[in-house]
């Protein structure tokens, strides 16, 4: 481990763990025995690990160590009955690790070996840690439609031209950024073409109209990784933001405005180094704008961004930003959404199950949930993302605010 990772200290049941092994002829150096470890430790020190097989079943077997949603020790109780965040609410609810389904890890993937544990519950779960092989022409297709609808609005009234960007356009480019998410988790290509990922990433970016792809991926990933983590979970709204946005009028210009806020937050709460990846969307991008601009004129790109400004701003789908990790009840930081609304968004709403699990593709997630349905459909969940955003706007107990902040230490940058 690097010196930034946080020192753990090896307790007693570690000891005996790792001379079972040994005696076993077990190696500790596999990455099933490392998980077992490290939620062994986890135990003792409040801290909760999850495995991500970013590798699928067909690339191998490295893991990554993340933090996990739900229940700490996988129990299927139902919980005390849930309350509301207090009402006017004007700071961040601080917790010190998000909760962990590490015995469900355990009981759902493959065995170490029949002399370490018993066969696993799930084991089809693993099976699920693919690329998803519609991914690409369903984006193709996207990609494709907006660039037949820059064609069509040439000649459209400019109240219209917004109309139809929102209605459709909103609906598109929305879409667009939730399969570039899927495709930072190497949805498309799996992990052992993740250059390919990268440059299709940047394909699906072509109709948002400004580049996003690559930072998107490079500030994710410690989205997973320490989620609602103080100064590195940039999704967290800052502090100002909470203070401001405060009031039903104050709060629906802050949806409005969601796009700016995502797009300038980065900047400030946890700014990084520009990539090459980064320098090359742009240019892409700006490569792509030029020539549809030479073709058909302005209209086409006034069309394009205002698609993706409206889309992701007050619009039904943006629902979505809210009703992931906003407490609405108080204890539960991770929402999952299991409405119509899926079916666009590549099922960004099964959102429990996507943290639990991050290198299943969206294609998967709902099977998830009925492999395991005992670990899911207890939790809370949204039922429509257009009431979220009602709530959101008039509920005094819920805003920027109403977000979980914790204090997380850096972890190596091999994730």
């Amino acid at each position: 481990m690097s010196d930034r990772t946080t020192p753990l200290d090896q307790p007693t049941s570690v000891s005996i763990f790792l001379k079972f092994l040994r005696s076993a002829g077990g190696k500790t150096t596999h990455p099933l025995a490392t998980t077992i470890l490290l939620s062994m430790i986890s135990t003792t020190r409040g801290t909760s690990f999850m495995w991500d097989a970013s590798q699928g079943p067909a690339g191998g077997e490295e893991l990554s160590l993340l933090p996990r949603a739900g229940w700490k020790d996988g129990s299927t109780a139902t919980p005390s009955a849930p309350q509301r965040p207090s009402e006017g609410q004007a700071h961040f609810t601080s917790l010190p690790r998000e909760r962990s389904h590490t015995w469900l890890l355990w009981r759902c993937l493959p065995k170490l070996g029949s002399s370490v544990w018993n066969p696993p519950k799930y084991p089809a779960i693993k099976d699920l840690m693919r690329p998803d092989p519609q991914l690409k022409w369903t984006v193709l297709a996207l990609v494709l439609a907006q660039l037949l609808a820059c064609w069509l609005v040439q000649g459209l009234a400019w109240r219209w031209l917004l109309f139809w960007a929102y209605v459709f356009g909103g609906c598109v480019n929305h879409s667009l950024t939730l399969a570039i998410h899927d495709i930072s988790h190497n949805a498309a290509f799996g992990t052992n073409c993740a250059a390919y990922n990268r440059w299709f990433a940047i394909f699906a970016n072509l109709p948002v109209g400004l580049p996003y792809a690559a930072s998107f991926k490079k500030y994710h990933v410690d989205h997973h990784r320490y989620l609602g983590g103080d100064g590195l979970d940039v999704d967290v709204p800052t502090r100002l933001e909470g203070w401001l946005f405060c009031t039903p009028a104050r709060k629906l210009l802050w949806l409005a405005l969601q796009p700016f806020f995502y797009s300038l937050r980065p900047l400030c709460v946890n700014p990084k180094a520009v990539t090459r990846m980064e320098v090359l969307n742009t240019l892409v991008q700006l490569a792509a704008n030029a020539a549809i601009f030479a073709l058909w004129g302005l209209k086409p790109i006034v069309y394009l961004l205002a698609s993706s400004f409206l889309g992701l701003g007050l619009h039904p789908i943006s629902g979505h930003f809210v009703a992931e990790h906003y407490m609405f009840l108080k204890g539960h930081e991770t929402y999952s959404y299991y409405g119509p609304l899926n079916w666009i968004t590549f099922n960004v709403g099964y959102h429990v199950e996507h943290h639990d699990f991050p290198s299943i593709p969206g294609c998967n997630l709902p099977l998830v949930r009925k492999i395991a349905p005992e670990y899911y459909d207890h939790l809370p969940q949204h039922h429509s993302w257009v009431k979220v955003l009602w709530d959101f706007v008039f509920e005094d107990s819920l805003g920027p605010y109403a977000r979980v902040k914790r204090v997380c230490k850096l972890a190596e940058d091999r994730l």
